[in-house]
């Protein structure tokens, strides 16, 4: 049965400029993207050794709207695909890159579209696909975590596999939720889901701004031991240290979930989000950490959240969300052809996650 929350690829958003019809080296990403349609595809569409990431847009922002913010992000999904359309393809034939299309949220059907998202993220990494999610409001994260959640036993062959999440936010999004979901709770959404499957919650949060959360918020990350590094602490002398950091959190897991909400960059390069931070991190900073995160070699999926195109001058956010996909597949490639990670973490399907 089809469902309202659920769209197939389009062709339409990649599309761009074409140096050559047939020499590879000259290709850009729009030129190798193949749709995929989750309701249908049983296979994997990869193969031998060739590795595949598989694009998911969460065309949604109800969450920003109940959470008072600025609404927008719904069509961030899009905006970021024709950004990514022209990107130059670095890697050889073997890496496959597809489009599995948008979870929809009609009648401001949150939590339906939460759990279409946690359904075909499930479905993706049952394709042995690297999930690549377009957010879309931040509330991406509850039903992007269930996906990977429900796909545990592709990872490990018993149940006890420790899920960890880094998420690089200006915000904790830990606020109570007597009163329904919004893209503000979802971290605490997801810590109660912990403790009733009497597992562990834990987070690593990068860029946390003081200004951005109550003294509530700080307390109730303490409570739940969730690790943090402000937004002030990180500069280019500290990064060493921010590094041993994540890696010591990273070695307590089997896998990690990367998040990243747009809001953790500074407003001079990111001011098409609903809640813009002056004094945000810098875009090579960001990428300075994801890439120390992905070159873990954990990494089991990723996505990028809070992109709203109304509120973005010259495309700079949806640009700069792009360039951190590009890094992200990139590092994921690298740390593969290099032999890496040093944690020697092999998953149970195919590739080096």
């Amino acid at each position: 049965m089809k469902s309202k929350y659920y769209q197939p690829a389009t062709k339409n958003p990649w599309t761009g400029r074409i140096d050559h019809p047939d020499d590879y080296d000259y290709f850009r990403w729009h030129q190798v993207v193949k749709g995929l349609d989750l309701s249908r595809q049983k296979g994997s569409p990869v193969s031998g050794d060739e590795k595949g990431f598989c694009f998911l847009g969460f065309c949604g922002d109800e969450g920003v709207r109940r959470n008072l913010g600025r609404p927008g992000a719904a069509k961030g999904p899009l905006s970021i695909r024709k950004d990514l359309a022209n990107l130059p393809c670095s890697f050889d034939r073997k890496i496959r890159l597809f489009d599995a299309g948008n979870v929809l949220c009609p009648d401001h059907g949150m939590e339906k579209a939460q759990d279409e998202l946690a359904a075909s993220v499930r479905k993706i990494i049952s394709l042995n696909l690297f999930p690549v999610v377009l957010g879309g409001g931040h509330e991406v994260a509850f039903g992007h975590y269930r996906g990977i959640e429900d796909a545990k036993g592709d990872f490990a062959e018993d149940k006890k596999f420790s899920l960890g999440i880094v998420n690089f936010d200006a915000h904790f999004d830990l606020r109570p939720y007597g009163g329904g979901g919004n893209s503000g709770t979802m971290f605490l959404q997801i810590a109660d889901r912990c403790r009733e499957n009497r597992e562990k919650f834990s987070a690593f949060y990068v860029g946390i701004q003081k200004t951005a959360n109550t003294l509530g918020l700080f307390k109730t990350a303490d409570r739940l031991k969730a690790s943090y590094v402000l937004a002030r602490d990180i500069s280019d002398a500290s990064l060493p240290d921010v590094c041993g950091r994540l890696s010591d959190f990273i070695d307590e897991h089997d896998g990690i979930y990367l998040t990243i909400c747009a809001d953790v960059f500074s407003s001079a390069f990111a001011a098409g989000v609903s809640s813009p931070q002056p004094f945000g991190l810098l875009p090579e900073t960001v990428l300075h950490l994801m890439k120390h995160v992905v070159r873990s070699g954990k990494v089991l999926s990723f996505d990028i959240a809070e992109v709203s195109p109304g509120l973005d001058p010259d495309h700079r956010t949806a640009k700069l969300a792009a360039v951190v996909v590009f890094a992200y597949i990139n590092t994921v490639i690298e740390t593969d052809v290099t032999g890496l990670p040093p944690h020697g973490h092999k998953p149970r399907r195919g590739g080096t996650l």
